[in-house]
């Protein structure tokens, strides 16, 4: 079906993937559960994968605050630049649009939403520690408008964790992207080849596998730069004994399948090789542990077992994965925290939960190796998502 454009010229509709009007509502109806437990009015949420996760709105416009305001009943409203509009009437079909001028903040226009609505005090939360609302406008909001303020930080974050059906799609669907552009990237490594010649492959892949921009792009370092945690490809060429780092993510419909591999440039040494095997039991352990019921703490602590009966009992890692799925620049983690399996997380597995899990063993002194991948939780399993190879590899 077309529309109307500003010009009075036919426009094709975006061609992207989209919910139905029934996954919305099921989300926005969970919400407003929440909310009532909590005695709230209203939610003001403003970061970008939870604004996404209610309206199903995909753009790079999310530079700018965007304020979806959510009622105990009713419309929802959406405030953000006067600019999107087009954008936002093609993408969102549950909540009505208010934007603002540049000169005028999005607190501000939002505040004067809420000031036209009933003048009973009312219980208002906000997303307190999300980088989408910024201090500044967070106390716009309540110099505007009086009420009891208070912080829903997390609230949505957690109802993302359970992936619906039509979810677990698209993170199958990004994962099928992830193994191309991993594909890609590791055919591009090899002797007198650049970290940029590299990334060049794998966002070529990337792109005609059927992706989208994610969160975080490649990550693509050798040698020099293996310990650097989010740096990546540089013009470095690599040389014979080089190791390269590769961690990556499709994207599709907004959703992520990252995997991360090393590989050696040449021959991989024995050590390289007797760490890999390890690598490979502590992931296969977090693989068995991850089943609905069981304690974060409980699968970090099974690939720590395997860490430990190796003789490595005084390695320890942050996590061992941490839940992944909508992402939006910069991070594919969700937002701008991580909410990861860890020795002392008491969050519990459930069916539909997608971790990106990590099997990371680096300066050991007996050798080196590193495996990612996604992994989706089942009722019975999990299911490896990500299956790009992951035995030692030599280019």
């Amino acid at each position: 079906m077309d529309v109307a454009s500003p010009t009075g010229r036919a426009a094709p509709v975006l061609a992207r993937p989209v919910f139905q009007a029934g996954e919305l509502d099921r989300r926005l109806a969970r919400l407003r559960d929440e909310m009532a437990r909590r005695g709230l009015d209203i939610a003001i949420l403003a970061s970008p994968e939870n604004v996404f996760y209610l309206t199903g709105l995909d753009h790079w416009g999310y530079f700018a605050p965007h304020l979806l305001i959510v009622p105990a009943e009713g419309e929802m409203v959406l405030v953000t630049r006067g600019m999107e509009r087009a954008t936002i009437a093609r993408h969102v079909l549950n909540a009505r649009f208010e934007g603002h001028e540049d000169y005028e903040s999005a607190a501000a226009r939002a505040a004067e939403i809420l000031r036209q609505e009933a003048s009973r005090p009312r219980h208002i939360g906000i997303e307190a520690g999300s980088a989408g609302l910024t201090h500044a406008l967070a106390e716009t909001l309540k110099q505007r408008v009086t009420a009891q303020w208070g912080d829903v930080t997390g609230l949505v974050d957690r109802l993302r964790q359970v992936k619906s059906p039509a979810e677990q799609a698209y993170m199958r669907r990004a994962a099928e992207i992830s193994d191309a552009a991993a594909g890609a990237a590791i055919d591009a490594i090899g002797k007198g080849a650049s970290e940029r010649d590299v990334a060049a492959a794998c966002l070529a892949a990337m792109v005609a596998a059927g992706g989208t921009y994610p969160g975080f792009g490649p990550f693509i370092r050798s040698t020099a730069r293996l310990d650097e945690e989010h740096t990546t490809w540089s013009d470095t060429r690599l040389a014979a004994g080089d190791a390269v780092f590769l961690e990556l993510s499709g994207c599709f419909a907004r959703y992520h399948a990252p995997l991360g591999r090393l590989v050696h440039v040449g021959n991989i040494s024995q050590a390289d090789h007797d760490m890999a095997a390890l690598v490979e039991a502590a992931f296969a352990a977090v693989l068995r542990a991850l089943v609905p019921g069981a304690l974060f703490r409980e699968v970090y602590a099974a690939w720590q077992g395997v860490v430990d009966a190796a003789g490595l009992a005084h390695y320890r890692r942050h996590h061992c994965g941490y839940v992944v799925g909508i992402g939006f620049p910069p991070s594919w983690t969700g937002g701008n925290s991580v909410t990861g399996l860890r020795h002392d997380s008491e969050l519990i597995v459930e069916a539909g939960m997608s971790f990106h899990v990590l099997s990371w063993l680096m300066g050991t002194g007996r050798g080196d190796f590193f495996r990612s991948d996604t992994v989706l939780v089942g009722e019975r399993q999990a299911e490896l998502l990500t299956r790009a190879p992951s035995a030692p590899l030599a280019r």
